[in-house]
């Protein structure tokens, strides 16, 4: 069998590629691990700046593995804390790790992501969807809810009411309907998908490395936080990126109508 998650190096973009189309790409146990893995390399490797998280075949991603999931109540027997060490140590190890890495993460999304691949696309920081795309939080129509952390997520990238509609109703929203409401960053022509993510994520790449995640983990702190401690925390994050060479040549290049060479320091 193929690898489920196949992995691409691209100067500082790493792209992690879904890789079980045969199941449209359905989260199961060999998909959380490869992608789980592909995202720890990428936090530990400070020449990465940016991860792509692309799928083969026709859609991004279908979610949970239904038959996974419907082999614990019957074939397996698993009791109610078996299935919740099951989600903890399995599906869920994809949200803790998203929120985790300070790499710039950004979903292309083709075709349909239903369920925890619609969850999936959430954690990412950018969406970048084909025009076939379609998102769907279809927990409801098989009579479960998020276990992946999409109740958590869903709210942040649309907010609040329309993370209801989308989880109460199931229903499907399209590509163009997903960019008016902030579920999609862009909406590109299907055969340029893949292209038009890496161009997001080759933007971000250019950035000086050590600012990139610093502004990351800003951003991410911040949702916690109130106004005081916001700023409290942006004047030592600042203070330390001031003090880099990475910093100094970002301004030198830009007085000296230059191209910068940052060198992560």
């Amino acid at each position: 069998m193929s690898e489920a998650v196949t992995e691409a190096r691209h100067g500082r973009v790493t792209v992690l590629t879904l890789n079980r189309p045969e199941t449209r790409n359905a989260l199961s146990k060999d998909v959380v691990a490869g992608l789980v893995a592909g995202l720890e390399r990428a936090q530990k490797d400070q020449g990465v700046s940016a991860v792509v998280i692309a799928a083969e075949g026709r859609s991004f991603s279908s979610g949970g593995n239904l038959n996974e999931i419907k082999a614990m109540t019957t074939t397996d027997a698993m009791s109610d804390a078996e299935i919740a060490a099951w989600y903890r140590e399995g599906i869920q190890r994809i949200p803790r790790t998203m929120a985790a890495v300070d790499v710039v993460t950004v979903a292309a999304v083709n075709g349909h992501a239903v369920g925890a691949g619609c969850d999936l696309a959430t954690m990412c920081d950018l969406r970048i969807c084909g025009e076939d795309a379609v998102f769907a939080e279809s927990f409801l129509r098989v009579g479960l809810i998020p276990g992946d952390g999409g109740g958590w997520f869903l709210p942040r990238v649309v907010g609040p009411a329309r993370a209801r509609e989308m989880l109460f109703t199931g229903a499907g929203v399209p590509a163009e309907k997903a960019l008016a409401w902030g579920l999609a960053t862009a909406v590109v022509p299907n055969d340029t998908l893949l292209e038009s993510a890496m161009k997001y994520a080759e933007a971000v790449a250019e950035m000086p490395p050590g600012a990139v995640r610093e502004a990351k983990r800003l951003m991410r702190a911040a949702e916690g936080q109130t106004l005081d401690e916001h700023l409290e925390a942006a004047a030592w994050r600042q203070a330390k990126l001031q003090q880099l060479d990475d910093h100094r040549e970002a301004v030198d290049a830009i007085l000296e109508k230059r191209k910068p060479s940052f060198a992560g320091r």
